[in-house]
């Protein structure tokens, strides 16, 4: 039995729609409309039917009261918001648990560069022998067959433009970079670029690879109603 903290509402998925909404119907049968924080395609996590849990939006003025949060999938829990992702990393920062960033004494949050072209979702800084390492985080939902997991969900010129840039960054040398992978699947055990979704996504990135880019592959699980990379 899945356990979620007492700020999760059950529900049932009726359907998702224009990407950012979603109708479902709580267990009294009442059917609102929440948001969707996901602007992927959400292949395999958003079947009518499904089994989720939303969240309360903390914002008063927000025009949907609910945000969707977590999906029950034939291959297991997955969390369809994207953008928790990066506070998943933040936490897991802060608390000591990525030894391969072991050094880095801080984080700094959203970090423009490449004259302001990019946005980075964080940099360390603090290391006494190592750069300053500028991080781009991405969510991974996609699970194929064999535990496998696909980046992206849909083909995105966004996605793309980032690896470019952060491929600039290794080649002048100032800094590093890194992009980190956090799965949010319980059937995902390892990463692989979806070349069958979007090509030019897994040219770059291997590119980038060969050119320095660090690339991490981080899980996030739900333990004892806590969500977090462990």
């Amino acid at each position: 039995m899945m356990l979620f903290p007492d700020e999760y509402q059950e529900a049932l998925l009726v359907k998702r729609y224009k990407r950012f909404l979603a109708d479902v119907t709580f267990p009294n049968g009442d059917m609102v409309t929440v948001h969707c924080p996901n602007t992927g395609a959400m292949t395999g996590c958003a079947e009518p039917g499904s089994r989720i849990w939303l969240q309360k939006v903390s914002n008063p003025k927000a025009k949907y009261a609910w945000r969707w949060c977590f999906v029950e999938t034939t291959k297991g829990l997955a969390n369809i918001y994207s953008a928790g992702a990066n506070s998943l990393f933040v936490e897991a920062f802060d608390a000591g648990r990525l030894p391969m960033f072991n050094g880095y004494s801080s984080i700094q949050r959203e970090v423009a560069f490449a004259n302001g072209a990019s946005r980075a979702d964080a940099l360390l800084f603090g290391h006494p022998r190592r750069r300053d390492c500028l991080v781009e985080i991405k969510s991974v939902t996609l699970c194929g067959e064999e535990g496998i997991g696909y980046f992206p969900d849909a083909r995105s010129d966004r996605a793309l433009k980032h690896i470019h840039h952060l491929q600039q960054v290794i080649e002048q040398g100032e800094r590093e970079a890194a992009l980190i992978f956090i799965v949010q699947h319980a059937g995902i055990e390892r990463v692989m670029p979806a070349r069958h979704v979007d090509p030019r996504y897994a040219d770059a990135l291997e590119a980038a690879r060969e050119r320095g880019l660090q690339i991490v592959t981080l899980k996030a699980e739900l333990d004892a109603g806590r969500y977090r990379i462990n």
